[in-house]
C-alpha cells in the first residue's frame, strides 16, 4: 500500500513539474504576444505539447485534443506574422465586424453542443459542455491572434474564466492560477493592442497624406 502512495505522489510531483514549465511557458507566450512578439509562437508550441500530456492524463479530452490544434496554430501564427510582416502591406492589427462575430459565436455555441452531448454519452471525460465550449471557444480565439484580431482579447477574457473553474475541479492548481494571471493580462494586451493599432494607423494616415 506504502509503494502505491508513493507512487501516487511521485507521479503528481513530477507531473506538477512539468506543469510548472508549461506555465511559465505561457505566460512568456501571452507577455511577448502583447508586445507583437513573433518569438511568442515558440513558447506556445513547447507550453502546448506538455499540456497535451497534462490534459489527457486528468481525463480533459476536449482541453488535450484543443492542445493539438494549438501546436498547428503555434506553427501557423508564426508563419503568418513572419511571411505578411515582409509583404508590402503587412498583417496588422484590426477589428471584426459584428457579423464576424455573430457567425463565431454561433459557431462555438453550435459545436459545444454537439461535442458535449457526444462526451457525455459516449466517454468518461470530465464536464463535457464546459470542456466543449473552452475547447471550441479557443480554436477560434486562437486563429482570431494569428490573424491579429483586436476583440481576441475579450474572447479570452470569457474562456479563461471559465477555464479557471475547470483546472479547479481538475485539481490543476497551478494552470488555475495561470489563467487567473491571464485574466489580468488579456485586459492589459486589450489596450496595448488597441495603443498598437491607432500608432499603425495614424503612421498609415501620414503616409498616404
Amino acid at each position: 500500500m506504502s509503494q502505491v502512495i508513493n507512487s501516487f505522489f511521485s507521479q503528481m510531483q513530477a507531473m506538477a513539474i512539468w506543469e510548472l514549465i508549461a506555465v511559465a511557458c505561457a505566460l512568456l507566450y501571452l507577455g511577448l504576444a502583447m508586445m507583437e512578439k513573433i518569438s511568442c509562437w515558440y513558447f506556445a508550441f513547447v507550453s502546448t505539447a506538455i499540456y497535451t500530456v497534462i490534459f489527457w492524463n486528468v481525463s480533459l479530452v476536449m482541453e488535450s485534443a484543443l492542445q493539438i490544434y494549438y501546436l498547428l496554430m503555434a506553427v501557423f501564427g508564426w508563419w503568418q506574422w513572419r511571411q505578411l510582416s515582409h509583404q508590402e502591406k503587412p498583417l496588422r492589427i484590426h477589428c471584426w465586424s459584428w457579423r464576424r462575430h455573430t457567425l463565431a459565436i454561433t459557431l462555438v455555441l453550435a459545436l459545444t453542443v454537439i461535442s458535449g452531448s457526444l462526451l457525455e454519452n459516449y466517454s468518461q471525460a470530465a464536464m463535457p459542455f464546459l470542456d466543449s465550449f473552452t475547447t471550441w471557444g479557443a480554436v477560434v480565439t486562437t486563429y482570431m491572434v494569428a490573424r491579429k484580431v483586436l476583440e481576441n482579447w475579450i474572447y479570452w477574457l470569457l474562456i479563461d474564466g471559465i477555464s479557471i473553474y475547470l483546472y479547479l475541479d481538475r485539481g490543476l492548481i497551478f494552470t488555475a492560477a495561470l489563467f487567473v494571471l491571464y485574466e489580468i493580462m488579456v485586459i492589459f494586451g486589450f489596450f496595448k493592442w488597441r495603443q498598437l493599432m491607432a500608432r499603425q494607423t495614424n503612421h498609415e494616415n501620414q503616409q498616404a497624406a
